[in-house]
């Protein structure tokens, strides 16, 4: 007895180290392929916050457009040229929904996945990782990832540094630290997935949602939003992606934040919302499984 649980310890922690960030950071020195150094914190950009903001945009308009039937609610608050652009965009796009529609028992849609690969020209998902005992991870399964573009974003509560995530925290390997020492919880379990949909349905204004819960189910309507099951990279496996922080603009379209994966845990108006994205370090190609890296500040 004794012999087996410490056979099924041994087995969750081999799974657990790859996203135990005390566990990474012992380890760091022993693959600098692992770390990217940042000189100061105000450098962290491998691409600048107009392209990710152009990305996101782009992929979140597609959606909206391809759920337009579902967005009636939200219109209707909506001021009358923004209702204009989004009908201007469903008549171009119409056409080419039309070529498809036999694949789909939903009139003129596509899954999600499908309209990332039309906006981006790829498509991830998760699957069993293929590091032994590592779980799942994130795999490019359609197309081709272009070297600086965006490819996952890491969803979850986002935490200051003086608020309370203790509880949240235990056996938790999806908490993420910014370089400012802002956390965000990517677990979509236990008591995560609670305090997640609390925040959620708290900052909720009628029909206009300031964020995505999907990413708690099985049917993700960001398909961007699994990038905490991107395991970190090793000495076998160099890093095709890195993390980068985006704060969110307070111009960003407040039909589209329904399908930001990310919510503060205490409602601040003034702060902008801080999401992590992960940026495509090379060309990736169908297939690949992404390994991120972990940045490190120089003085």
């Amino acid at each position: 007895m004794p012999g087996r649980l410490m056979r099924r310890l041994w087995q969750r922690w081999r799974r657990y180290r790859y996203r135990f960030v005390p566990w990474i950071a012992l380890n760091l020195s022993h693959n600098p392929r692992t770390l990217r150094y940042v000189p100061e914190e105000s450098k962290d950009k491998v691409i600048s916050d107009e392209d990710v903001l152009g990305t996101l945009l782009k992929v979140f308009q597609a959606l909206f457009v391809n759920d337009f039937s579902k967005q009636s609610d939200i219109l209707t608050v909506l001021p009358e040229p923004v209702k204009s652009k989004y009908q201007d965009l469903l008549s171009v796009q119409h056409p080419r929904v039309k070529q498809l529609e036999y694949r789909h028992q939903q009139q003129n849609t596509f899954t999600p996945e499908e309209i990332l690969y039309k906006t981006l020209g790829f498509s991830v998902a998760r699957a069993p990782s293929s590091l032994i005992s590592a779980g799942k991870g994130v795999f490019v399964t359609k197309g081709l990832v272009r070297k600086g573009a965006v490819v996952s974003m890491y969803p979850g509560t986002v935490y200051q540094k003086y608020e309370p995530i203790f509880f949240q925290s235990i056996g938790n390997p999806f908490i993420f630290r910014c370089l400012d020492g802002v956390l965000i919880d990517g677990n979509d379990k236990g008591i995560s997935k609670v305090v997640y949909r609390s925040c959620n349905g708290r900052d909720r204004l009628g029909p206009l949602k300031m964020s995505d819960s999907t990413w708690l189910t099985s049917e993700i309507h960001n398909p961007l939003a699994i990038g905490q099951y991107v395991n970190n990279c090793s000495n076998d496996r160099a890093a095709n992606v890195c993390y980068q922080e985006f704060d969110v603009p307070a111009v960003f379209p407040i039909e589209l934040k329904q399908y930001l994966p990310n919510i503060a845990y205490s409602y601040d108006k003034q702060s902008p919302l801080r999401c992590v994205i992960l940026v495509a370090l090379r060309d990736i190609e169908q297939g690949e499984e992404l390994f991120s890296n972990y940045y490190t500040i120089v003085s």
